[in-house]
């Protein structure tokens, strides 16, 4: 979310940014947002002249009944009474009009960052740089279900009588590796500074609103029938919502975390053939890092979090790519991302593992996460990333580690925690 008042200064700044990111339809919001502040201000200046009256006439009344001058007395008692009246209505004003103004400044897009490329949507994000050289071995690969299934680790039909489409039951050495890779993750995390954390798996409305926009809230979170919670989509919500209503101390920062979790996405809408198997599914589990920290340090942590996940990938032998995110692909509240690509030899393309994100200090101003600083208070940044989220990240590492004879090869990093297993038969 934006600040009002640079919003009241910056109208067109803030209407461009609206048109780069292709969202035409939210111009006229800019205007109104803007009448409805300055008719709340006034509002505002009205009531506090009232209150200062009023409490002038109240002391005029005491002086008044103190000399015996009655009528006199009662008459001012009237003027104190409509006064009151009136700063009744004002105060039903003001709310309304907080409510209207909150409500659009909610939707109005964060500004993004000059960096970033203008574009409609995802198929206009730009390709930043390759890791790892993409192979395509001689041999047949097989569509991933079809070699979880080989190795007796996927059932899929179960799944769907017990919970329906989007659901998968692992076993044996597949759900083996999906635990270890989370494991070497969280220790890969661990390694590079970032403390361990795992957080609540569901959050109430106010922690949801704050740390996502309305249109991926929707699309989204399931919603708990009756109580004030939702399932979480990632981990990022519940930890970037510990912070809520805190006043940070400056020397605190950076806080650098690695939180673990199952995550729960509607995923709605169709999707191609290649997306079916365990590609996007309603259940998977993730390890995510956060980072919250000063404004002129965001920069500099968003290059260090993408990186980390690139070398994560590369330690267990997946070429991977980045892409920058242009600005038709950005949520309302990120000012920039970068995703993380792994190489799939089947498709003989990549595709996304990871997302990295700095949203500024739009979560921090929703949230009220504010930082005690030398030099007064101000919104911290905070930013996220996907260190690795299985099963989808299992594609990439079962195509990629499939050898001629079916088997499957585990990169030296994953063997202590697959009980020093080499390989999968």
């Amino acid at each position: 979310m934006l600040d009002l008042k640079f919003v009241r200064e910056n109208p067109d700044i803030v209407k461009q940014n609206i048109k780069n990111k292709f969202q035409e339809q939210k111009l006229p919001l800019v205007d109104e947002v803007i009448e409805l502040d300055a008719k709340r201000r006034s509002a505002q200046q009205e009531a506090d002249k009232l209150r200062a009256e009023r409490n002038k006439l109240s002391k005029q009344i005491g002086g008044l009944m103190g000399q015996g001058k009655k009528e006199e007395a009662e008459a001012v008692k009237k003027q104190v009474g409509a006064d009151s009246a009136r700063l009744e209505e004002l105060s039903v004003l003001e709310k309304e009009l907080d409510e209207k103004v909150t409500k659009i400044m909610m939707v109005i897009p964060n500004i993004i960052d000059p960096s970033v490329p203008i574009g409609k949507d995802d198929s206009e994000n730009v390709e930043i740089k390759r890791y790892g050289e993409p192979v395509v071995p001689e041999f047949e690969i097989p569509y991933h279900t079809e070699i979880m299934e080989r190795l007796d680790g996927l059932d899929l039909d179960s799944a769907r009588k017990v919970a329906g489409n989007g659901f998968y039951y692992l076993t044996g050495d597949i759900a083996r590796l999906h635990s270890s890779v989370i494991s070497y993750a969280r220790d890969f995390m661990i390694d590079r500074g970032f403390t361990y954390c795992v957080p609540p798996f569901m959050i109430r409305s106010n922690v949801v609103t704050g740390v996502m926009s309305f249109a991926e809230m929707d699309a989204m979170m399931y919603k708990i029938e009756g109580e004030d919670l939702y399932l979480i989509g990632t981990s990022e919500h519940s930890m970037i919502g510990r912070f809520i209503d805190t006043i940070i101390k400056e020397d605190k920062l950076p806080y650098t975390l690695t939180s673990y979790s199952p995550c729960f996405r509607k995923e709605k809408g169709a999707h191609g053939i290649e997306e079916r198997g365990v590609y996007r599914i309603h259940q998977f589990e993730k390890q995510e890092m956060i980072v919250v920290c000063k404004p002129e340090e965001s920069p500099m942590w968003f290059d260090k979090l993408w990186q980390n996940t690139v070398d994560l990938f590369r330690s267990m032998d997946i070429p991977v790519r980045t892409l920058e995110c242009c600005s038709g692909d950005l949520a309302d509240l990120k000012i920039k991302s970068i995703d993380v690509e792994a190489w799939s030899p089947r498709q003989k393309k990549y595709f996304e593992v990871g997302s990295c994100s700095n949203l500024g200090d739009a979560q921090a101003r929703r949230l009220k996460i504010r930082v005690d600083g030398e030099n007064g208070k101000y919104f911290a940044h905070t930013l996220n990333n996907t260190v690795v989220a299985p099963p989808r990240m299992l594609i990439a590492f079962l195509e990629n580690n499939l050898q001629e004879d079916g088997s499957i090869r585990i990169p030296e990093v994953l063997q202590p925690y697959m009980g020093g297993k080499k390989e999968l038969r």
